[in-house]
């Protein structure tokens, strides 16, 4: 047992095993080829030396005056020739040579060792590679069967099964494959990894690779979802104001995504910035369409409209439904894509108007976020004229109708009086001021007829109260169609 010191150290290199782990190996070996030669390992004791260059086995037998078993037992006049100092009642350790051991014992001995290796060894590597899943490996093509690809990644082997492959790609022999680490499973031979390029994870781990704002917490990515060979979706969102998620991720020229995409054969992936508003976050979902208009349905069962141009319709909806099915996925909602022309025939003002009004009138429950102040935020409001008038300066409510009434927004290129009085209109239905009382709106009607009989000079909208002039044609307020007729 000389050599035992240099064969725990190899097995300390080979395996990964810690000293403690073979010493207590080599001592169950040793106590079940005891066991075998005495029929018991209970009074079996194992000691090795400091340098682990030697181990040494005893029996521990208690003395006694008259041996009824011989294996835990042993007469005093026996025990005095082994020591001078010793008396009925107590124990002596004897020494046992191995040697000895019936070959049987021997034999189940090895077994046992190369058993408890074995499982020791599986343990070791289960717990090098467990805290591993999710991340990415690499190793090169060994064999197929099956369909299963066999990849050897340096200490064990792991296997890519056929549902874990995509469509898209076919591998030889040799060739060097990366995939992601989905679990472990044990063997009779140790452990084996189970990889995936399947998973969303892959394809998110790889954008983590090649962006380094991710790495560093600038970029964080939200969600990512997948089918596997045809289109990956990731929402993507940034810790710092100043920089610009989705173009952190593409990088410039698109180099950085591209390596990505290179790794998926060609696999298409829409990289798109996540927002609170589920409006602007289902609009970003559906990209490459663009969407006109967003209404949500029912908040509660997560039921939502978006309505595109008729050109738009087949890329909203994708190939055999996946844009649409993706964006689903990807944002939590149901989503139901129809053209303007279908939405037309919709009723959906009732739509708008209750959820404006849950957003008004919901009390302490109502965030600031979900206050209604700016004109974009209208329900059922034309964007593109929110658009034009945001370009001038023109976003708050209160900045349209200051400028209606000073008679500038008529200055705002590409703007109509229809379109005004369709803003004044959706105003009058939905948005009550934080200073406006119903009773004061009714006396201020009663107002303007009183003012119209004294002096006929200052002149008030009979329905909101707000002053008014004999050159207006709609109230700069609530929108209300003006008709001046003399008495």
């Amino acid at each position: 047992m000389s050599e035992m010191a240099d064969a725990i150290r190899a097995l300390q290199s080979e395996k990964g095993m810690s000293e403690e782990s073979i010493k207590q190996t080599i001592e169950n070996a040793i106590k079940a080829a005891y066991k075998r030669t005495f029929g018991t390992a209970e009074n079996c004791i194992v000691k090795f030396d400091d340098g682990l260059s030697d181990v040494k086995v005893y029996s521990r037998k208690v003395i006694v005056d008259g041996v009824y078993d011989p294996s835990q037992e042993i007469e005093l006049e026996e025990a005095l020739t082994l020591s001078q100092e010793c008396a009925v009642g107590d124990e002596i350790d004897i020494e046992i040579d191995p040697h000895t051991f019936a070959r049987s014992a021997v034999s189940t001995g090895k077994q046992t060792a190369h058993q408890a290796l074995n499982e020791s060894f599986k343990d070791t590597l289960y717990n090098e590679y467990k805290n591993q899943i999710g991340q990415i490996k690499a190793g090169n093509y060994q064999r197929e069967r099956n369909g299963n690809i066999f990849i050897d990644v340096g200490k064990v082997e792991a296997v890519l099964p056929v549902k874990n492959q995509s469509p898209r790609e076919a591998f030889e022999v040799n060739e060097r494959i990366r995939a992601l680490l989905v679990d472990i499973k044990k063997t009779s031979n140790g452990i084996q990894l189970v990889l995936s390029r399947t998973d969303p994870r892959f394809v998110q781990n790889l954008l983590e690779q090649e962006v380094p704002e991710i790495q560093d917490k600038i970029v964080s990515v939200y969600k990512t979802v997948r089918e596997p060979g045809y289109r990956t979706k990731i929402a993507v969102y940034s810790n710092k104001v100043d920089v610009d998620p989705v173009g952190a991720c593409v990088g410039l020229k698109g180099v950085r995504i591209q390596n990505v995409i290179r790794e998926l054969e060609s696999e298409k992936i829409d990289v798109l910035k996540y927002d609170e508003d589920p409006h602007e976050f289902i609009k970003n979902a559906l990209l490459p369409a663009e969407v006109k208009r967003v209404v949500i349905l029912d908040k509660e069962k997560k039921e939502v409209l978006a309505i595109v141009a008729e050109s738009q319709f087949s890329l909203a909806i994708g190939k055999q439904g996946l844009n649409v099915r993706l964006a689903n996925r990807l944002c939590d909602w149901n989503i139901d894509v129809k053209t303007e022309e279908q939405a037309a025939e919709l009723d959906l003002t009732e739509t708008d108007s209750r959820m404006a009004a849950e957003q008004l009138f919901a009390g302490s429950e109502v965030s600031e976020e979900d206050v209604i102040s700016t004109v974009s935020q209208l329900p059922g409001v034309n964007q593109d004229v929110a658009a034009k008038l945001a370009a001038v300066g023109i976003e708050d409510i209160d900045d349209f109708l200051d400028s209606v009434e000073s008679g500038k927004i008529l200055d705002v290129e590409g703007i109509t009086q229809e379109d005004i009085d369709a803003v004044n209109a959706i105003i009058n239905e939905n948005v009550v001021f934080e200073n406006e009382e119903p009773e004061a709106v009714e006396n201020a009607g009663q107002d303007a007829e009183e003012s119209d009989d004294e002096d006929g000079e200052k002149y008030y909208c009979p329905e909101c109260g707000a002053e008014i002039s004999l050159d207006m044609t709609h109230c700069p307020k609530c929108g209300v169609e003006l008709i001046f007729e003399e008495e």
